[in-house]
């Protein structure tokens, strides 16, 4: 089986991270400030959820979360101009780099990748 080289799109940044918009941005200010993990919060909706994705779906999450959380941060501010989704804001802030590096860490123990 030939292997191609997955593209990420801002979209799929963003579907990857899609946990943290359905939270209030008072709330995340709160995760993101005190580094909580929230992973590990969902632990049993990811179980679940993880055996439905695709191949393809499993590769996306898995590059954007080799991605270095600067360049992710990058996309979530670009997306922010966008969608003005107060969250994705809070996530581009460099003060997040902490929080989002190890809720990235913790989806990878879960997920298995």
């Amino acid at each position: 089986m030939e292997s191609k080289e997955v593209e990420i799109t801002e979209q799929d940044v963003v579907e990857v991270l899609h946990v943290f918009d359905k939270v209030p941005s008072i709330l995340l200010k709160g995760f993101v400030s005190r580094n909580v993990n929230v992973v590990k919060s969902f632990k049993n909706q990811i179980d679940s959820y993880k055996h439905r994705l695709s191949d393809e779906e499993t590769a996306k999450v898995k590059k954007v979360m080799e991605m270095p959380v600067p360049q992710l941060q990058e996309i979530l501010a670009s997306v922010y101009k966008k969608t003005h989704k107060k969250q994705l804001k809070i996530l581009s802030d460099p003060k997040a780099e902490v929080f989002i590096t190890s809720n990235l860490q913790e989806l990878k123990k879960v997920l298995d990748l």
